[in-house]
């Protein structure tokens, strides 16, 4: 790696759907070009959760609204945040665009800080970070994507079946892809990264060589 003042302002965007890795990705690109990381979706997770646990209608977008804009960075380490339920829930409330009104500087704030960051989620190339210098789209085929989140849920011991799941992922990426506002795309110039046939190891190791690749032609540029 070269010194911090070689990536000043470096961004890396991760976006892609449930389960594709791109979390994991992200964590890994983190680590190897030292830059602090943000799971955009537990965002959306924790307003769900919040909701939920105030009694709120999840389609209540004032109230979704008022949970976001109270939103402090504390609140996104809650385990609750990595159950089904709080996915299902950081869907159905980010449909709203007060919601992702409210969250907005607090991913582009992230997102502009001294040195870059990485920011994964389904609109950091397109909407939240769009000047970000190297960009990804993590994605895999739903079958493959509902076999790795269903294996991650019975490791924290939610019962359910795999079926649940497949309709659970093919649910989300529908109201993901079809929300008026901020919808999940890959961006003009991000690039494709389809890992249903790679392990974990083979997808961070592509995502690795994808950024710096990107990161040369950065600081050749400079």
């Amino acid at each position: 790696m070269s010194d911090d003042a070689d990536r000043s302002g470096f961004v890396i965007a991760v976006d892609g759907p449930a389960a594709s890795g791109k979390g994991t990705i992200a964590l890994r690109l983190g680590a190897e070009f030292g830059l602090p990381v943000l799971d955009t979706g537990l965002l959306y997770r924790c307003v769900g959760v919040l909701m939920q646990k105030a009694g709120e209608n999840l389609e209540d977008h004032d109230a979704a609204a008022a949970a976001a804009i109270l939103l402090t960075a504390d609140q996104l380490d809650d385990p609750a945040l990595r159950t089904r339920a709080a996915g299902e829930a950081a869907s159905r409330v980010a449909v709203h665009p007060s919601v992702r009104d409210a969250l907005l500087e607090f991913q582009r704030t992230f997102a502009g800080q001294e040195g870059g960051a990485v920011l994964d989620g389904r609109d950091i190339g397109t909407v939240i970070a769009p000047q970000a210098q190297a960009k990804l789209f993590v994605t895999a085929e739903p079958g493959v994507r509902a076999q790795r989140r269903w294996s991650q849920l019975k490791l924290q011991g939610e019962r359910l079946t795999l079926d649940d799941v497949v309709a659970d992922i093919r649910r989300r990426d529908e109201r993901d892809g079809a929300r008026d506002v901020a919808p999940m795309r890959r961006a003009p110039d991000a690039v494709l990264l389809d890992t249903s046939e790679m392990t974990i190891e083979q997808a961070a190791d592509a995502a690795r060589r994808i950024v710096e690749a990107a990161r040369a032609r950065w600081l050749s540029s400079r």
